[in-house]
């Protein structure tokens, strides 16, 4: 019999009242895990491999006040390279050197179980150790980008050789033994049990369903033939006219899913398909040290972490009929002091372009992510509003549904719809329909200096007018799409004409002209900051879903896939949430994703683009899903924040 894995016990957090409406019963989550590019190092004391509880006495805090002496952007482990973040300081009334991680890189590298917290110094985990004891507690650094975690005396009481160069950390642990794999049945789907003689480092890639878990350990020939594949037996084909004498099949015992083990450079490698509808759960033991890997339908694991002031990491199960979805989400506090919301997208230059959002988010230097609206991915243009500090840097389309909010921590969640109207010297109004937006249609379109240092034609025969200073400085013919390359002025700006010759006798040189535009409804103007996407879902708590009404095609709004959302409570409050696949099943449909964000305590709610888009980033990592599987987005939403002392 296996050895049964005890229950987590992890403190309920009790949230802000603004907080009260989402659930907070709330513990770890293998959507991290699931086939996310986990990796694991489990430290541990050099003579028993337990987690020394000192260590909690020794980095409760951080310095107050300290000096940042290196900092980097990769780790190698044990010769292995992985994009975190780590930080090297000291602080001001000490001589000693401090070291940290970025949390959710160290949980990804080191497997490093992140415990629920309110508390903003120190973060519990656990790690190779008994969840009922008292966690470890690691001392907090934030930074801009990051939340670091200081690993100083766990290098050192765990035996880890560790030393910057340039940009990387070098990270060398000892290796330890696998002394026997062990498998089992279990109500919700299946138990692996890898009993290690230590703690020891252990890696995660899943693709598809095909998991692999490498370990920094080595195992006796005879364990690792055992767990090679079996050859298949052919029998001969018989040229003698007599029958063939066949004996009794063997039955040669299997595992109920079939492993592989092999030695790959120093390490192990083990290799498992994943039945369909299950998802790997990992945790870990002592006395004696197991890696546990659960094969389950509701693998992820829940969890509410305090990340920064104003700023909520939750993770939740969430219940719909017979229906349960994993939720993971970000609460921002937009009144919180040093923290701010702001489009951003792959490519300050222009406006064409996409890129994975862990990219985007590094170079616009933000905290905190989620991708945002929808996009060609052909042309990579944006197909919806995107406004940043007043200005258009793309509008809306189809009065569709958008959010909106300003640095007085107001939010707005509604249809839009920008009405723009250039009016000339000669009484002439011409209306424009779109600002640089790659939803293209038979009429005037304005593009400014955002979209880039020059405009490619998107279609035939188009006409282009140059306005510079509010007047009419040039009018020329294109010789087809994707022919040419038109200047956009700094001062002004270019309109172009589609399937519209008529305006361009309006607009002949030298006319003077006079820009004008109205955001419906009008009160949107009281917003700096817009994003656009639909349908929306819910407004002051009443589901108000009409897809059709935003122009969705039926095949959309049939689709169940994985969501992403933004919400507000009325109070200032933000939910930015990743919705995946229900329990054993597929995503939320349309009406779902309302259901689910109404019962989530969400006053007003606006559906973002999804599927393979929706993708949650925080401090450096994609919480939600593997990053192999995040595809490449136009834009999103950034979260800026500026540490306090």
């Amino acid at each position: 019999m296996l050895n049964a894995k005890p229950s987590r016990q992890r403190s309920l957090v009790t949230s802000a009242p603004h907080h009260r409406r989402i659930r907070s019963a709330l513990l770890l989550s293998p959507l991290l895990a699931l086939g996310c590019l986990l990796t694991g190092i489990f430290v541990g004391r050099l003579d028993s491999g337990a987690i020394p509880p000192a260590v909690a006495q020794e980095s409760q805090t951080a310095p107050a006040t300290s000096q940042l002496l290196l900092q980097g952007s990769q780790i190698s482990l044990n010769g292995r390279i992985w994009p975190v973040a780590w930080g090297q300081w000291q602080s001001a009334n000490s001589s000693q050197v401090r070291i940290g991680i970025s949390d959710t890189g160290l949980l990804r590298t080191t497997g490093v179980d992140l415990l629920n917290t309110n508390d903003l110094r120190q973060q519990p985990v656990q790690w190779f150790s008994n969840p009922a004891s008292t966690p470890l507690n690691l001392a907090v650094r934030h930074s801009p980008q990051y939340r670091y975690l200081d690993i100083t005396e766990l290098t050192t009481r765990t035996g880890w050789q560790v030393r910057p160069s340039g940009s990387t950390l070098l990270i060398n642990t000892p290796a330890s033994q696998l002394t026997s794999i062990r498998q089992g049945r279990q109500p919700w789907g299946n138990r692996i049990v890898i009993d290690l003689d230590r703690p020891t480092p252990w890696q995660v890639d899943q693709q598809g369903q095909t998991l692999t878990v490498t370990l920094n350990a080595t195992a006796p020939p005879a364990l690792i033939q055992s767990f090679q594949p079996k050859p298949t037996r052919i029998t001969p084909r018989m040229t003698s006219s007599r029958p063939a004498v066949t004996s009794s099949p063997v039955t040669i015992p299997r595992p109920e899913i079939p492993l592989k083990l092999e030695a790959v450079q120093n390490q192990l490698a083990l290799r498992l398909d994943i039945p369909a509808g299950l998802q790997p759960q990992f945790s870990t033991l002592p006395q004696p040290n197991r890696l546990i890997i659960d094969l389950r339908p509701d693998a992820m694991v829940e969890r509410n972490i305090l990340w920064a002031p104003g700023l909520r990491w939750q993770q939740q199960w969430v219940s719909l009929g017979n229906a349960r979805f994993p939720v993971v989400l970000l609460s921002v506090d937009l009144r919180q002091p040093g923290l701010k919301l702001g489009p951003i997208w792959s490519n300050p230059a222009s406006l064409v372009g996409i890129a994975p959002l862990v990219q985007t988010a590094q170079r616009w230097q933000v905290a905190a992510a989620i991708n945002g609206g929808f996009f060609n991915r052909k042309t990579q243009l944006p197909l919806g509003a995107i406004r940043q500090n007043n200005q258009w840097v793309s509008s809306p389309i189809l009065n569709r549904g958008a959010i909106a909010w300003n640095e007085a921590g107001d939010v707005k969640i509604d249809r839009l719809t920008l009405q723009e109207t250039l009016s000339t010297s000669t009484q002439q109004r011409l209306p424009v329909l779109s600002v640089n937006s790659g939803y293209v249609q038979a009429g005037i379109a304005r593009y400014t200096s955002l979209w880039g240092a020059a405009y490619t034609p998107l279609t035939d025969n188009e006409i282009i007018v140059t306005i510079r200073n509010n007047q009419v400085t040039a009018q020329q013919p294109t010789e087809g799409a994707g022919k040419g390359a038109f200047p956009i002025p700094a001062d002004g700006y270019l309109l172009t004409l589609r399937a519209n010759r008529a305006a361009a006798s309006a607009l002949p040189l030298n006319t003077v002209v006079r820009l004008e535009g109205e955001m419906i409804p009008p009160d949107f103007a009281r917003y700096t900051q817009i994003i656009g996407a639909g349908p929306l879902l819910l407004q002051n708590r009443q589901i108000v879903l009409d897809a059709k009404a935003e122009k969705f095609s039926d095949a959309f709004i049939r689709e169940r896939a994985v969501r992403s959302v933004i919400a507000s409570n009325g109070q200032g409050t933000l939910m930015i949430a990743a919705i995946h696949n229900r329990a054993g099943g597929v995503g939320p449909t349309l009406s779902e994703t309302a259901q689910l964000v109404q019962q989530m305590g969400a006053i007003d709610a606006l559906n973002l683009d999804g599927g393979s888009s929706t993708t949650l980033y925080l401090g450096g990592q994609i919480l939600d899903r593997p990053p192999r599987t995040a595809a490449r987005v136009h834009n999103g939403i950034g979260v800026f924040m500026q540490p306090g002392p």
